[in-house]
């Protein structure tokens, strides 16, 4: 562990500086811009994406879209590269997609281990004939088709 000369001295000074120097900056004419512009709006507004995103995460599998699910997230992959393209930078609007992003992405696999790979037979305890359900039952043809 590396302990720096000045210790928490000079952690309490940078944060000092940042602190003064974001303040400053805000009552500017500058900060006055951007916060009356679409580059702080349009994203403010976008982040009910990923907000809605990160809240079903706790919702159960069943309720989950594929199909929108993965359009959500190349929709968000497209547009976080426009966020790190268009000059100037939209900072915020790259962090709002990549967070939508990761989070369509995690709901996505959440989706396929629960349709594809047992998730829903785990869930109610199914085995064998008594696992019903169309994406189970279509996947047990596909398997029997193979081995002819």
């Amino acid at each position: 562990m590396m302990i720096l000369p000045g210790g928490p001295l000079l952690i309490e000074s940078f944060v000092l500086v940042m602190a003064s120097t974001f303040f400053t900056w805000v009552r500017s004419p500058a900060a006055r811009e951007y916060f009356f512009s679409t580059h702080f709006w349009g994203p403010v507004a976008n982040f009910g994406l990923p907000l809605a995103a990160i809240a079903d995460l706790s919702k159960d599998e069943e309720v989950i879209s594929g199909t929108m699910t993965a359009t959500l997230a190349c929709y968000s992959v497209v547009f976080t590269r426009f966020a790190w393209r268009v000059q100037p930078r939209n900072y915020l609007l790259f962090v709002c997609h990549t967070t939508n992003a990761i989070a369509q992405s995690i709901q996505g696999v959440r989706f396929i281990n629960y349709w594809y790979y047992g998730g829903r037979e785990k869930k109610y305890g199914l085995s064998g004939a008594e696992s019903n359900g169309p994406v189970t039952q279509a996947l047990r043809e596909l398997g029997k088709s193979d081995t002819k």
